[in-house]
């Protein structure tokens, strides 16, 4: 059971079955919560209004024309995908996402947070903030980040990030006598 407390719940997409799932648990056990679905602002498939064109199976057929390339993997392909236009009509908002929120979000996590997502978990909780800037204070927002970080190690993600310890890192490292991970002369 949800209860009473959750006012808004906010997820992006890809197959769109946790989107589907969720949102359609959400709305039969929490009517009022509100639904908020993102999607990548260069690939606004939804929010184009144009439906997918599909093959006698359900199978899209072909790219959508509203998909561009965009950096959030793991969601949003060039079509919608049949499960995800079957819940349409679950979400109560839609937030587009801008190029570089989801790195840019991911990367502040991993550094003020402690928590190692992936772009879409980035990209997702850049949602959850949008949301929570306009919500009633007090307000209860759920985002599920279902990515983690270490897969996009030789992606954009940590495009920035040197592979060798600086002085800085090294110095840290030191201090811990008896496990000092020294890098090879």
């Amino acid at each position: 059971s949800i209860g009473s407390d959750l006012d808004y719940y906010v997820t992006g997409y890809g197959t769109g079955g946790t989107f589907h799932g969720t949102g359609k648990y959400i709305k039969e056990n929490s009517p009022d919560t509100k639904i908020v679905l993102a999607e990548p602002g260069a690939a606004n498939l939804i929010g184009s209004g144009i439906k997918t064109d599909r093959n006698d199976d359900g199978s899209p057929a072909g790219s959508h024309p509203a998909f561009a390339a965009h950096p959030i993997q793991g969601w949003t392909p060039d079509f919608i995908p049949l499960v995800l236009e079957q819940g349409l009509g679950l979400q109560d908002e839609m937030v587009e996402i801008p190029d570089g929120a989801g790195v840019e979000t991911s990367q502040a996590l991993a550094r003020n947070e402690g928590i190692l997502t992936g772009i879409s978990g980035g990209a997702t909780m850049w949602a959850a903030i949008e949301t929570a800037k306009k919500a009633p204070e007090g307000s209860v927002i759920v985002a599920m980040l279902p990515d983690t970080g270490e897969r996009y190690l030789s992606t954009p993600l940590f495009a920035s990030i040197d592979a060798d310890m600086n002085e800085e890192e090294l110095e840290i490292a030191r201090s811990t006598p008896n496990f000092i991970l020294e890098p090879s002369a």
